[in-house]
């Protein structure tokens, strides 16, 4: 496999999926994947993860994968470690993103929504679902994860139904739910409202355009004022012009009246803090109808509102030629029409941000609609109080501030969306009467006085249905607070997401469970990094940066692509997509499988037994393995998965297969000792079962694979998923401070002999002479291992004293806390070498001072791609590394 991740011509393919889908089914069919029956010291405790249900429009994307593959890491070591576990699995009916979705099938098929009617139209939904709606799962699967999936959800499940329209009954009974007309983000191609935390926003290159309002009548000499806009195509609507009450300069035009141009309607001035006099002229048009800002002023200055859109944003009927013309149509043809009177003065161009719908992404517009509220003051005080005390923690912990800023400043929540696939608002009206209530069971006719009624038409945004989804999985819907699950494992131990939906989702999700359950909805919230392109951006297919999951599985197979992920997280939160990391982690993935293999080829009179570490190495690796068991418990509990899977990586690559099993090789002989060797295969087992568990909830093929092939026992599991997580507790009797530091001690001799002979291009098989210089308590560790070191470094001769002095001719390698000397008298021949050196070093000096300059340049900075700035950046960094190298190498012939 290349580093790009095509495959090298004339190699087959590694069929990961069929491997690794034997595995997965075997897992299934024997029932892991419902809630665990829990064992040891956490058979009564819960631990249960309810996944973020993924929209069924939807397909794994490398949020997903990186979400999915830390939850699953966590709900498998919690199975290991006895919990009763299970993570409860679902989907989304994800109303406007389905409709945009069944819309555009409907249109490829040459007919419309509208035309085949709502009933019609949901039937079409539902058949969009059957077809597309396990797509996610089935990926899912295909990673490997231990979700439940014999107890499915969907957000438009019955019972799920049932639950939503509990909770709008409840809360519109309780005054939280109202309705009312107010400003909202109407999407004019999806024609539905949107909330606020749903809209995009997306910098544009707009202008400022200065109108001239004629005055009714003159003012101080003055016929008229100027106006600064970036809309005036909303003029149409204006009912008042605002000034700043600070501006001494207009008080004598507070009360008086100007014309509007076009629309020939006298609209007055008048005086409000909100104004900013320092911008543009001072004077604001204001259009309380399609503003936030000038709605509020015109309620608080009783001005009429005039709504002068339709729902598509095309100006209504009453405005001459302006109606029918689209908003941007009209904003040219008034411009236009301004400039032609004389009334415009001037535009400038003005640069600002504006909203946009997050499915269509169409402008938004602010929009005077009659819609569902929900009035949060009533619920955000408890939502904020259950994370300040810290019965809700993030991780990182600096989320919990964005989180109370967010709920700070939260307004009322605009619930409704004029769509027909969702959650239909459960309220129903008499048309004879005036009745109305909302009611969890249908109503056809009124109880007051007998007439047929009907129901809202709108439906309720996808969030409202999905703030129930912790407690609506586990019972509630039927039997309330009183649901036997409910009362058995809630609330749920973590919740893993996304940054970009923290308020959308887990406040709401707080404030609802608060409300409905009286409790968290979980314990811990996990916001998870972002997945950046290599670039750095966001992935997109029209960046062209995105990687696709399913791809990288083929070639890296679900472990190494699981793994890889892991290895790339940091403290930051955007992780910038290396696929090089899953190249490496698809090598560590062989790495573990051939070390395994290694073993399983000298198990011959391998009889099990307890293990025992006698050796100095023994006793290293397993105190090594005792404090990587402590590190990894402490780090889960921070959920620092990057840090758990470098700590991985060092210990089975370089502490067991590169040096361990090192050590081992000749114990292993067949001419060693039986006793000993005996003693060696049971310690080599011991450790390799211990570290598969480790690595099992990262890595689950690959080990349950290793677990399978080798003669593990197997009594207390017949499958590692079921295995037990290592007990940090048990094996601290291994720990051993001073067969450590003998050992690191050891590796850096040999590390530093084999790095001076790869420099100098000595044989392994050319016997070298050694002095160590080292401390009274070092050297005696280290004497103890002379013969250890002597094998594996191939020393003809070797002095560790703490007097060790530097032969001639040597080459210097210092460690922690010791000096190795390597003598190279005869072998290399220093002056040519010394040639050779300062020969390259004289290239990579113009070279780093080329590139330096370069670098320097902010003409060079200015106009350069980022990714070829970066690319120099690296080959200078690399250039001045090697001539440091070099310098030291040169010190040393010196």
């Amino acid at each position: 496999m290349t580093s790009n991740g095509t495959q090298d011509q004339g190699k087959p393919k590694d069929d990961f999926a069929a491997r690794e889908r034997v595995r997965f089914n075997q897992w299934e069919e024997a029932g892991y994947f419902s809630r665990s029956e829990g064992r040891g010291d956490y058979a009564q405790h819960p631990f249960t993860i309810t996944i973020p249900p993924p929209n069924i429009t939807g397909f794994l994307h490398m949020g997903h994968a990186l979400n999915d593959t830390i939850q699953d890491t966590c709900i498998r070591r919690a199975r290991m470690q006895g919990y009763r576990t299970r993570w409860v699995l679902g989907t989304d009916h994800a109303g406007i993103a389905t409709q945009t979705k069944v819309d555009k099938k409907l249109a490829e098929e040459g007919v419309s929504r509208l035309q085949i009617g709502r009933e019609a139209f949901i039937d079409e939904c539902w058949k969009w679902r059957a077809q597309y709606g396990s797509t996610i799962v089935n990926q899912i699967k295909g990673m490997g994860c231990s979700v439940d999936y014999d107890d499915e959800h969907f957000t438009l499940d019955p019972d799920y139904v049932d639950a939503v329209r509990k909770l709008f009954v409840d809360w519109y009974h309780d005054g939280i739910i109202y309705r009312g007309k107010r400003i909202v983000n109407w999407c004019p191609h999806c024609t539905t409202a949107i909330a606020d935390d749903e809209a995009e926003y997306v910098d544009e290159a707009g202008c400022l355009w200065y109108l001239r309002y004629p005055l009714s009548e003159p003012v101080d000499g003055m016929d008229h004022i100027v106006v600064a806009t970036t809309r005036p195509e909303t003029m149409l609507g204006d009912t008042g012009v605002a000034v700043s009450p600070s501006d001494e300069s207009k008080k004598s035009l507070v009360g008086k009246m100007v014309k509007l141009p076009l629309v020939d309607r006298e609209i007055p001035i008048f005086a409000d803090y909100h104004v900013d006099a320092s911008f543009g002229t001072g004077f604001v048009k204001v259009t309380p109808s399609h503003d936030p800002n000038d709605w509020a002023m015109g309620e608080r200055n009783g001005l009429p509102r005039i709504n002068v859109f339709d729902e598509t944003a095309h100006v209504v009927e009453g405005y001459g030629r302006f109606s029918g013309m689209s908003r941007d149509e009209a904003r040219e043809a008034i411009v236009a029409d301004f400039d032609a009177l004389g009334l415009l003065e001037k535009v400038e161009d003005h640069p600002h941000s504006v909203m946009t719908c997050y499915r269509c992404h169409t402008k938004l517009e602010p929009w005077e609609s009659e819609q569902w509220f929900v009035a949060v003051d009533r619920l955000k005080e408890e939502a904020a109080r259950v994370v300040e005390d810290g019965s809700i923690r993030f991780h990182p912990a600096r989320w919990k501030r964005v989180y109370l800023d967010w709920l700070e400043n939260l307004k009322d929540w605009c619930i409704s969306r004029q769509l027909w696939w969702g959650h239909r608002i459960p309220v129903f009206y008499c048309d004879q009467c005036g009745w109305e209530d909302a009611s969890v069971a249908e109503v056809e006719v009124c109880p007051k006085c007998g007439a047929p009624v009907r129901q809202d038409e709108d439906v309720l945004d996808t969030w409202f249905s999905s703030q129930l989804w912790p407690f609506a999985t586990l019972g509630w819907t039927i039997d309330g607070t009183e649901s036997v699950e409910l009362k058995e494992v809630y609330p749920t131990q973590v919740l893993s997401t996304a940054r970009d939906i923290m308020g959308l989702w887990v406040a709401r999700m707080v404030m609802a469970s608060t409300y409905c359950t009286g409790q968290i909805p979980f314990e811990h919230v996990i916001i998870h990094p972002t997945v950046m392109g290599a670039d750095g951006k966001p992935m997109s297919k029209s960046r062209g940066n995105g990687v696709d999951p399913l791809r990288l599985m083929e070639d890296y197979g679900a472990d190494g692509m699981r793994f890889g992920l892991l290895m790339q997280v940091t403290g930051g939160q955007d992780l910038r997509f290396n696929e090089s990391k899953l190249e490496s982690s698809r090598n560590f993935a062989n790495k573990v499988r051939n070390a395994a293999r290694f073993v399983g080829m000298h198990l011959d009179g391998y009889v099990p037994g307890d293990p025992e570490p006698t050796t100095p190495a023994d006793k290293w690796i397993f105190s090594r393995l005792a404090k990587l068991v402590e590190r990894l418990d402490g780090l889960f509990g921070e959920f620092e998965f990057g840090d758990i899977a470098r700590e991985l990586y060092a210990f089975f690559w370089n502490e067991y297969c590169d040096w361990y099993i090192e050590f081992s090789k000749s114990r292993l002989d067949e001419s060693a000792d039986p006793a000993d060797r005996l003693a060696c295969q049971r310690n080599l087992m011991f450790v390799l079962d211990q570290a598969i568990r480790l690595l099992h909830p990262v890595m689950p093929f690959v080990t349950e694979d290793i677990y399978q092939e080798l003669p593990f026992d197997r009594s207390e599991s017949p499958y590692l998923i079921g295995a037990a997580w290592p007990s940090a507790s048990a094996l601290s009797r291994f720990v051993d401070d001073e067969a450590e530091r003998a050992i690191d001690m050891v590796c850096e001799v040999v590390t530093g002999v084999r790095s001076t002979r790869a420099r100098y291009g000595i044989s392994p098989k050319e016997p070298l002479a050694l002095a160590v210089k080292a401390s009274d308590t070092d050297a005696s560790l280290l004497s103890a291992q002379s013969a250890l070191i002597s094998a594996m470094a191939n020393a003809s001769d070797l002095v560790i004293s703490t007097d060790a002095q530097k032969p001639a001719q040597a080459a210097a390698v210092l460690g922690s806390g010791i000096e190795v000397y390597v003598a190279l008298a005869g072998l290399v021949d220093f002056e040519a070498e010394r040639v050779r050196l300062e020969k390259e070093r004289g290239k990579l000096e113009k070279d780093a001072d080329k590139l330096g300059k370069k670098l320097s340049n902010e003409g060079y900075l200015a106009k350069a791609a980022a990714e070829i700035i970066e690319k120099d950046r690296a080959k200078h960094a690399d250039a001045l590394d090697r001539i440091a190298r070099i310098d030291a190498q040169l010190a040393e012939l010196a």
